[in-house]
């Protein structure tokens, strides 16, 4: 190789590899799942497995597999709607937000509540709140997607980034993203970007961990973000994602697959399930993710700009 072809090799492998410091990944392809995903309704199967006359009912599901985070309490024994502790802040907050909405919550961290589409087939939408790592077994996994092909609402929320991994069905039911790292808990500003809820302000103030993405989410409706410039602890994560720059999604919406999508990073602490203003943005995080579940449910629109 001649002298000054080498400095031109060895200047641009410089160059790559300073490009590539703080920055992440730049290309990470173009997956699609294999299945019809993204805004348009017509992805959507209104096959008529669900009737509003009968009411409303969702499935909280919170098994784990892994790290188990505070805000769910201590593991519930088996079976539907066991008893719970004043620890599993979660379930109970789940249940009073039905209550006092009009739809019922059942439940449970038992795989065999999971293991037939036709028991899913009596919720309008299964909730997935911070379960961890694989947290489904085969049967699980097949009911699941049945139940989403045949017109069913999934609602996904903190840790359920942190679950099923290795499945890529499930990670496009996310909106094709993955957790790989977060920051340190701190307070930041969030936007909303979608469609104006009149129940939200434009922006709020809230603390959790930031989730970084990898993949972070596509061909899906954003409809908040967190601004950066506002973490003052910076947003660099425990395994150095150097964070997403102007466009970090906290919530997004889909259709996949047939049925309707609806996801948040956000949901770290059981502080934001309180009601007496202690902590700040609590009651905005809650009329969130109370307007995703609803929408994916049907109770609502779903998913509009």
């Amino acid at each position: 190789m001649g002298v000054a072809l080498s400095a031109l090799v060895a200047t641009a492998t410089v160059s790559f590899a300073q490009g590539r410091v703080g920055q992440g990944a730049q290309e990470l392809g173009d997956p699609d799942y294999g299945v019809c995903r993204g805004t348009n309704p017509r992805c959507y199967h209104d096959w008529g497995n669900f009737d509003a006359s009968q009411g409303y009912r969702i499935l909280l599901y919170t098994r784990t597999a892994g790290p188990r985070h505070a805000n769910l309490g201590p593991a519930l024994s088996t079976g539907l709607n066991p008893p719970l502790t004043t620890a599993n802040v979660v379930q109970n907050a789940i249940l009073t937000m039905g209550a006092d909405n009009g739809f019922r919550v059942d439940y449970t961290e038992d795989l065999t509540q999971l293991a037939s589409p036709a028991t899913l087939f009596r919720y309008n939408a299964v909730v997935f709140f911070s379960t961890s790592r694989d947290t489904l077994d085969d049967a699980a996994q097949t009911s699941l997607r049945q139940y989403i092909r045949g017109g069913g609402g999934f609602v996904g929320i903190h840790n359920a980034f942190g679950t099923e991994y290795n499945w890529p069905w499930y990670e496009g039911l996310l909106g094709g993203a993955n957790f790989y790292d977060h920051g340190p808990v701190q307070p930041g500003t969030i936007r909303m970007t979608g469609r104006k809820d009149a129940s939200l302000p434009s922006s709020w103030t809230f603390t959790d961990e930031w989730y970084n993405l990898i993949p972070a989410p596509s061909k899906v409706r954003v409809l908040a973000e967190v601004d950066e410039s506002t973490l003052a602890e910076g947003v660099a994560g425990n395994y150095h994602h150097p964070g997403h720059g102007k466009d970090h999604p906290v919530a997004w919406c889909q259709y996949y697959d047939g049925g309707r999508a609806w996801l948040t990073t956000l949901g770290h602490d059981a502080r934001a399930f309180s009601t007496d203003g202690s902590y700040a943005g609590a009651a905005q995080f809650q009329k969130l993710i109370l307007g995703g579940i609803e929408s994916a449910m049907g109770k609502r629109p779903f998913c509009r700009e």
